[in-house]
């Protein structure tokens, strides 16, 4: 098994895009597909990521944005579906093109040719700061508000004495964060501004994920049982976007 990678946004990539447009890469919306189901989302996951800490990632913050649906969206089981599915597709081609150049870009290609609607493919073009693409919509500030911040709770929880989502809470993840040469290429400003975006408490949101993450915790490799491994250091997990 191999460790839990930490999440973490690639930055000063701009290209003089202004805020709201898209990327030269990326084609022009199009009218909206039918809902795409969770099994199909997670093969085009795996289909794409081979690596088990980056799909841990994604199921990490699949499970922050159903609870994020619950709270922000309109409380259908098809608004948690959507949400939970740009959770966890949101870097499904980071593993194949990690360059800010290609990611996202690369895979809002690959969605547009699958039928992927253009509300799911804005929400995970948005979450890449460098994008130019807004964020506006309570799915995609979601999205970004826990993206960073997933990573981070997993990069705390894997240095506890049992490697539990149990042993982490807000206070610890706050005293981490303070902490520069801890997991040091996660980007403190972003997790700070995707709370505030939410219009949320940083401590607040901090707890809400861990909680969201913990019914998962098992499948993360967060739930205690795990047999330490050397070389689980969360600041030599490989740079995501």
């Amino acid at each position: 098994m191999q460790p839990v990678e930490v999440k973490v946004k690639m930055h000063n990539k701009r290209d003089n895009l202004r805020k709201g447009n898209a990327h030269p890469k990326q084609k022009p919306w199009r009218t909206a597909k039918p809902m795409i189901d969770r099994e199909s989302a997670w093969c085009l996951l795996t289909e794409f990521t081979q690596s088990e800490s980056l799909r841990k990632h994604a199921l990490a913050v699949e499970a922050c944005m159903r609870a994020c649906a619950r709270k922000w969206g309109n409380g259908s089981p098809d608004a948690e579906n959507l949400w939970g599915i740009v959770g966890l597709i949101h870097d499904f081609d980071y593993e194949r093109w990690p360059s800010p150049e290609d990611h996202p870009y690369k895979g809002n290609e690959i969605l547009q040719e699958r039928g992927y609607s253009d509300e799911i493919r804005r929400a995970i073009l948005s979450h890449a700061e460098y994008s130019g693409v807004s964020r506006d919509t309570p799915m995609e500030k979601s999205l970004f508000a826990c993206d960073e911040l997933a990573g981070f709770i997993t990069a705390v929880a894997l240095i506890k004495p049992g490697k539990s989502l149990a042993e982490v809470d807000a206070k610890s993840v706050r005293k981490r964060m303070k902490d520069k040469a801890f997991a040091r290429k996660v980007n403190r400003d972003d997790i700070i501004k995707g709370a505030a975006d939410l219009g949320i408490d940083l401590d607040e949101h901090i707890a809400f994920c861990i909680e969201a993450m913990k019914p998962i915790a098992k499948e993360l490799g967060l739930d205690g049982t795990a047999v330490a491994r050397p070389g689980n250091d969360p600041d030599k997990n490989s740079v995501q976007g």
